[in-house]
């Protein structure tokens, strides 16, 4: 079919020059838009998905590097046996990715969305590079807390991406790509880890290995596509045209910039405040958001990571072959769920999710029983345990972040996501710093009690709460959640 050129053609815009008047329908839409057989192709879209997710995976072997190191970090340093630096070893970490979780909004409003992943990925590089060649405590703590920085900027900008850039029908698999590299990240920790206790120096090899991704990210990322949303929210709509064609296809801008046009002015250049999330008509979805962030991490999963170690001890597994194990029920529950993402929705994924948990944590809490004897404890607790990883890899873990970045609106959807992390952040600290003490004092079935009561609670206000987003636009979302103006 030929287009016709004129001298003017230059001047405008790119779907007007892709599409001609015989390739839309009656109501100005490309032929086949929203028919079976007529979206746009998800091939597009991956590569630029599959170079953001780099982060997440960065995100994931940061987190788990720290552990089969921690030993041979603290004889090399001179720190060992000193428990408040150990516990400083971790936890700066938590405190940089605070720090970076509660700045991603306004980076990735300010810079964009691939200058985003840039600066996430620079203080990854130099702070596992400082942690990979320092001979002190102070070294490691710096090295840390920049690695911090860049894993609380990563997720956040992850899920905006991937949540932008996809095509509608295929958000819930792609925005599911993100969990499933923090799992793979989390096995490439403890594969490379695994000579760190027998080997001399081999943890500074840990810390050397991800610079090399992160390096991959910083650079692949000049070839990704910027988010077209965020380009039409700054005013740069031929851009945003651009990006379009290049993730969806040239016959499928029009719809898409007619989807934006509607809910973005497209001149919103000023910065938006914080203050603006928790009055009027954005209050009720970002207290949705942070509540449901908060909900995940008082779901006890990452206490009953923690206590893996000594429930496989008492099943007399070795502990690297039990966390091997763990690894791999978190990664086979994630793929389940890209599978489950689009054809179930992330509503139903959520509610079976929360209620999994609370049945498996309700094992947990029977192991723990006096009138159970000691070989069937044994075997309830670790039941209950891969259970519990399972269940949360079918929803819980995946879906908040992708959910959440369909939920907020265009306009305030970086700080949002941005504040919600930043929840996020703080719960995960305060439950790390004060479950073993709440173990030593109320005991593991009165403390699992607790973690299955919270799943309960889950459960009932995602069932009150959440809105179904599966197979819908971006636009359609925020007119179904959001007061009119």
């Amino acid at each position: 079919m030929r287009v016709r050129q004129g001298q003017g053609d230059a001047a405008l815009p790119i779907y007007k020059r892709v599409l001609s008047k015989e390739q839309e329908d009656s109501q100005g839409y490309p032929q086949g838009f929203g028919k079976e057989g007529g979206n746009p192709s998800w091939r597009n879209a991956l590569p630029h998905i599959l170079v953001a997710i780099i982060s997440s995976f960065l995100f994931g072997y940061h987190l788990g590097v720290i552990n089969d190191t921690l030993e041979s970090i603290s004889k090399a340093l001179g720190f060992k046996g000193n428990t408040m630096a150990e516990g400083l070893v971790v936890s700066t970490c938590l405190g940089g990715a605070f720090i970076g979780s509660l700045f991603s909004g306004s980076i990735a409003d300010y810079f964009g969305r691939r200058r985003s992943f840039q600066l996430c990925a620079l203080p990854m590089i130099v702070g596992a590079s400082m942690s990979a060649t320092t001979n002190s405590l102070a070294g490691m703590l710096l090295g840390r807390f920049l690695v911090g920085t860049g894993m609380g900027l990563g997720p956040s900008v992850a899920a905006l991406y991937v949540a932008e850039v996809s095509p509608a029908f295929v958000r819930g698999t792609f925005g599911s790509f993100p969990q499933l590299a923090t799992c793979l990240g989390l096995m490439a920790a403890f594969l490379i880890g695994i000579p760190a206790r027998e080997t001399e120096g081999w943890w500074r090899i840990c810390f050397w290995a991800p610079v090399i991704p992160a390096g991959v990210l910083a650079l692949s990322m000049e070839l990704c596509a910027e988010s077209p949303h965020w380009l039409f929210k700054k005013g740069r709509s031929i851009e945003a045209e651009a990006e379009f064609e290049r993730l969806l296809g040239g016959s499928h801008v029009k719809s898409a910039i007619a989807e934006l046009s509607k809910s973005d002015r497209g001149d919103e250049v000023d910065a938006v405040k914080f203050s603006e999330l928790f009055y009027g008509r954005y209050s009720k979805v970002v207290f949705i958001g942070s509540v449901l962030f908060a909900l995940q991490q008082l779901s006890g999963i990452n206490a009953v990571f923690y206590f893996s170690s000594a429930v496989f001890k008492s099943a007399g597994v070795p502990a690297d072959t039990g966390n091997m194990f763990v690894a791999l029920i978190n990664l086979t529950g994630s793929f389940i769920a890209t599978i489950l993402m689009d054809k179930l929705g992330r509503k139903v994924l959520l509610l079976g999710s929360f209620l999994g948990m609370a049945i498996a944590l309700g094992l947990e809490i029977t192991a723990a029983s006096s009138f159970v004897s000691r070989g069937t404890s044994v075997y309830l607790s670790v039941g209950g345990m891969l259970l519990v990883v399972l269940t949360f890899a079918l929803g819980v873990g995946p879906v908040p972040s992708l959910l959440l970045s369909e939920l907020f609106p265009n306009r305030i959807r970086a700080k949002a996501m941005a504040f919600c992390l930043a929840v996020h952040w703080v719960v995960n600290f305060f439950v790390g710093l004060l479950f073993l003490r709440l173990l030593e004092q109320l005991g593991p079935k009165l403390l699992y009690s607790i973690f299955a009561s919270f799943c309960l609670i889950a459960f009932v206000f995602v069932k009150k709460n959440i809105l179904e987003t599966k197979g819908k636009s971006l636009h359609e979302i925020e007119l179904a959640l959001l007061p009119a103006e």
